[in-house]
């Protein structure tokens, strides 16, 4: 019996811990879109992140399972570089095709294999893949994404995955799991 009381009590902690880590990222982006230290803008966006957090917590506590620590953080900053990267690589090339005086691109659908197990995490690759030009999530099914890709350069899951995901799944796996 001892060791259920265990098991709870780390699930609760772990829990606690989740909503205190999801607090401090809605509150710290509030801060950094506001820009300003103002106290009813401080208040307000403490008051705004605690609420969102509540509302994600009590719906689902098992959603929202990260915790930071140096690590995951130091590889959430280096996802948001190569994310920045991918998307001005993506945003040039589409500059390439629409400049062009002949459009020669190949669209269609590719399977690419996640290896994200984390919902959040899933959630999080899924909206890179599709906030980079050229490329749009169609469907999430069990452990594979099907994106639109407007130039399928192969049909191959494996080089499709390491092709489209495989600059934002490595920081992400650290980060969500």
């Amino acid at each position: 019996m001892p060791s259920d009381r265990q098991t709870d009590d780390s699930s609760v902690s772990r829990s606690a811990l989740g909503s205190i880590s999801l607090w401090l990222l809605l509150f710290s982006l509030w801060l950094i879109l506001n820009s300003s230290l103002a106290l009813p803008i401080v208040v307000t966006g403490a008051v705004i992140a605690l609420v969102v957090d509540w509302i994600f917590m009590r719906r689902s506590g098992t959603w929202w399972n990260v915790l930071l620590t140096p690590r995951s953080v130091l590889h959430f900053i280096a996802y948001t570089g190569v994310f920045f990267l991918e998307l001005v690589k993506a945003n040039l090339n589409m500059l390439r095709y629409v400049y062009s005086p002949r459009i020669d691109i190949h669209p269609g659908i590719v399977r690419i294999n996640i290896r994200l197990k984390s919902p959040i995490g899933r959630l999080a690759l899924a909206n890179s893949i599709a906030l980079t030009p050229g490329s749009l999530v169609m469907a999430i099914k069990d452990d594979a994404l099907f994106i639109h890709w407007l130039d399928v350069k192969t049909v191959d899951p494996e080089i499709a995955t390491e092709m489209i995901a495989g600059p934002f799944e490595k920081h992400l796996g650290e980060v969500f799991g």
